[in-house]
């Protein structure tokens, strides 16, 4: 395999994942972002760091210069790595492949996938299992809805992935507070239940080529996250649920989906039943640890885009587990019981499982990771929100202990390690 990518935002340990697998293939990897020294520049499989304007801040600024660039320079293959990088090449698919290959979804489908409001209606309408899920467009409406849903509900802004910007609300004040808030920053969040803890966290990480037929399909569950209310993983393990992947793939065949995506089910311990959470139209946080089961999504992605196809891949090692240790190292503040984890949190050279950004083939990112971080982000406003934040999950996690029915695990608790092993991911393609 040879060719020459570019791939964009470099600073995202994402980006530093997709890097390794492509240079690990024999591919020119240049690494595009808005900082001088993202951290995927840092690996020895990067050959070159180009700087563009910021594409929050001035879009067409960024698009401009991107255009430029793709003109003076050959690329056989750009590949978007972060949610708002995705939404622009999409946006901009046509336009784009005139000067290279962009393997990315139609810009209808990207839209049913990235609006939240888009993805329930099509769940709804599809018939996959979701949170009752509310659509309001008005403070009026909000009052008028409290009078007669159950609480606790979530609140989640329409755009966007993960925790940012999502408020839990346990009473009327307190959603018509946090509805007000999230709706001047995004208009006309939604309104949803909240799924009770006791239910494992899943996720469907999947390709497919240009004609919706699925190529390669990956099932993650969480062990830890942060912030503990619901946020990013920071320590995940393969395994096999078929029953769930087969439900994402039906639903993202059904918008006409083309490309990499990760759709993310929690299983309600009500009634057992895995719940669509959200869609992440955009390679994911875990990406490393699908590579390191046996899925190399960014290779594949990239055969896709130059031969319009590959063989399916479906079968990976399960067990394996990979780990983002700044943010498990803050889930471990604020973890209530952080004595009792399995695996304990100082278990740093545990058998199968990998870091996000450690690599001992590839040292040198993840020694400028902690200086990045440093450079950038070590201000005192950042660490007083942080301990902030630690004190606030702390509250959150004893809540939920209380909320959560004592016969159930907690989801942060798992059994000891499974030893790796082969399995498919159970679905056809």
């Amino acid at each position: 395999m040879d060719g020459r990518v570019l791939i964009t935002s470099g600073d995202a340990r994402t980006c530093l994942a997709a890097v390794r697998s492509l240079g690990r293939n024999g591919i020119d990897v240049r690494v595009a972002d808005e900082e001088r020294m993202p951290l995927a520049g840092f690996s020895r499989y990067c050959r070159g760091v180009v700087r563009y304007p910021s594409p929050r801040s001035d879009p067409e600024r960024f698009f401009g210069f991107l255009s430029n660039h793709l003109r003076e320079e050959r690329y056989e293959v750009v590949l978007p790595v972060e949610q708002d990088m995705f939404y622009l090449f999409s946006k901009h698919r046509d336009e784009l492949e005139r000067l290279t290959k962009i393997p990315v979804a139609k810009f209808s489908a990207f839209q049913a996938a990235y609006d939240k409001a888009l993805t329930f209606k099509a769940a709804d309408r599809l018939g996959i299992p979701a949170p009752t899920t509310y659509f309001v467009e008005s403070r009026a409406e909000v009052e008028e809805l409290a009078r007669r849903i159950p609480f606790p509900v979530v609140i989640k802004p329409r755009m966007g992935s993960g925790s940012r910007a999502v408020g839990y609300a346990a009473n009327t004040t307190e959603l018509l507070r946090l509805w007000q808030e999230v709706h001047r920053a995004q208009p006309r969040p939604l309104i949803q239940e909240r799924i009770p803890s006791g239910g494992e966290t899943v996720g469907v990480s999947v390709l497919f080529n240009s004609r919706s037929e699925l190529r390669a399909c990956f099932v993650h569950r969480r062990i830890r996250e942060f912030p503990l209310s619901g946020g990013p993983s920071t320590l995940r393990e393969s395994v096999s649920r078929p029953e769930i992947a087969e439900v994402a793939v039906r639903f993202l065949r059904e918008l006409g989906w083309s490309g990499v995506a990760m759709v993310e089910f929690k299983v309600d311990p009500r009634d057992g039943v895995a719940k669509l959470i959200e869609v992440n139209p955009k390679f994911w946080g875990s990406l490393n640890l699908a590579i390191a089961s046996g899925v190399d999504f960014p290779a594949l992605l990239y055969r896709t885009a130059i031969d319009g196809d590959v063989t399916p891949v479906l079968e990976y090692r399960l067990g394996i587990r990979s780990r983002f240790f700044a943010g498990d190292l803050l889930h471990f503040v604020a973890n209530p019981h952080r004595w009792r984890m399995e695996p304990p949190f100082f278990r740093f050279h545990e058998p199968g499982t990998f870091g996000d950004i450690w690599d001992t083939s590839d040292r040198l990112p993840g020694l400028a990771f902690p200086l990045l971080l440093l450079w950038r982000g070590w201000r005192p406003r950042a660490v007083r929100h942080v301990l902030r934040r630690s004190k606030v999950e702390r509250g959150i996690s004893q809540q939920i202990e209380r909320d959560a029915d004592p016969s159930v695990q907690a989801t942060h608790v798992i059994a000891a390690t499974p030893r790796p092993r082969s399995a498919s991911g159970g679905v056809d393609s």
